[in-house]
């Protein structure tokens, strides 16, 4: 195929030479209702396991079509196995810290519920939905899972004894100072707390958790949607795949 396929689709289908692959209504409607495209447009396919395919449309029709894959365009890139637990927000600003969390290259998204956070609930699968967009638009290979809302205990009963936990405490001072000193692994987890911080309660089970390092992000007080992206950033440039 001589053009570049300029437009982007997540699809939960198998991916390979000559794979026919089948669009929802939603995909049908963005694809030949909103962008006007036909029989023979290219577009780039992902499934978050497989690369990037080029494919081409076969069928098309207003509420379904048809693609078909024809070579592949780009191997599959995965990101460090590095989780983003963060307490919920007002929803603008929980779809943002989604969204850059995957652009930034979080494996796994779990909101919590903390002592001081205000969100009682989420929409699991409004989130997820952006996760994929933010995959789609950022050219990404790979699309996080957005889990749905649990509580920080209980998340933290069941922690696993091989994943490092890194703790942002705005208390604290020196972030790549401990970053450096925490033991090498390659199973990570960054939390974000709330807009009211952590209660007292929590980061003393914080601090006796086996594995976990607390770290600050700066002498300035961040909001928790900035401090998700500072905290990613600041992993990714020193442990993570920068």
């Amino acid at each position: 195929m001589s053009s570049r396929a300029k437009i982007r689709l997540y699809v939960e289908h198998p991916l390979g030479a000559g794979q026919t692959v089948p669009l929802s209504r939603d995909q049908a409607h963005y694809l030949f209702g909103v962008m006007r495209q036909g029989v023979g447009a290219p577009v780039a396919l992902f499934n978050g396991s497989q690369g990037e395919w080029t494919a081409e449309v076969e069928e098309a029709g207003k509420r379904a079509g048809v693609l078909a894959c024809r070579q592949q365009a780009a191997p599959q890139v995965s990101p460090p196995d590095l989780w983003l637990l963060f307490a919920p927000i007002k929803k603008a600003r929980t779809d943002f810290i989604v969204e850059k969390a995957t652009e930034l290259g979080a494996a796994r998204i779990l909101p919590v519920q903390t002592d001081f956070t205000n969100a009682e609930r989420v929409r699991q699968d409004r989130l997820q939905a952006h996760a994929i967009e933010a995959a789609e638009q950022c050219g990404g290979t790979y699309v996080p899972p957005v889990e749905e809302l649990q509580r920080l205990d209980r998340v933290l009963a069941g922690w696993p004894a091989d994943r490092h936990l890194i703790f942002c405490d705005e208390s604290l001072v020196g972030a790549r100072a401990a970053l450096d000193a925490a033991p090498d692994g390659e199973k990570w987890a960054i939390l974000i707390g709330p807009v009211g911080g952590f209660s007292e309660a929590e980061r003393a089970r914080l601090r006796a958790l086996p594995g976990c390092t607390a770290i600050s992000l700066g002498p300035r007080i961040l909001r928790a949607d900035t401090a998700a992206v500072a905290a990613l950033t600041l992993f990714q440039a020193t442990r993570g795949d920068w």
